[in-house]
């Protein structure tokens, strides 16, 4: 999927649920995980699917009398996506900018830790 969307917060709690899910996954299995923490009906849950499907982040399929769905963008896609237009609208795609926002003064020594971490396990990869 070339053009990622925005997904507002009750496609995002669905999505969820699918990218937990071993998929494909019925609509009714849908309900029944997101119905404990949203108390969504079961044509709240139908007419968020059916979005999904529609805007390219799901696909599906009728067997017998249910339906299923899987993704077609991954959790880490979405991620990726979302995280780099924040930081474009917000920062500029300034890593510094972001850091001093997220930290909002001086890091603990376990960030630091971490960040270091990471930058040396991506300077191997590229390697």
């Amino acid at each position: 999927m070339a053009d990622i969307e925005l997904l507002p917060d009750a496609e995002f709690d669905v999505m969820r649920v699918i990218w937990a899910a071993d998929t494909p996954i019925s609509s009714v299995q849908v309900h029944n995980l997101s119905v404990t923490e949203k108390k969504w009906k079961p044509q709240t849950v139908l007419t968020l699917l059916t979005r999904l499907t529609k805007r390219g982040f799901l696909s599906s399929e009728k067997r017998g009398k249910e339906r299923y769905y899987w993704p077609l963008v991954t959790h880490k896609e979405y991620l990726q996506h979302e995280t780099g237009q924040f930081v474009q609208r917000f920062h500029k795609n300034s890593l510094s900018g972001l850091m001093s926002a997220l930290f909002a003064g001086r890091p603990k020594d376990t960030d630091l830790a971490e960040i270091e971490a990471w930058m040396k396990e991506q300077n191997e990869r590229s390697d």
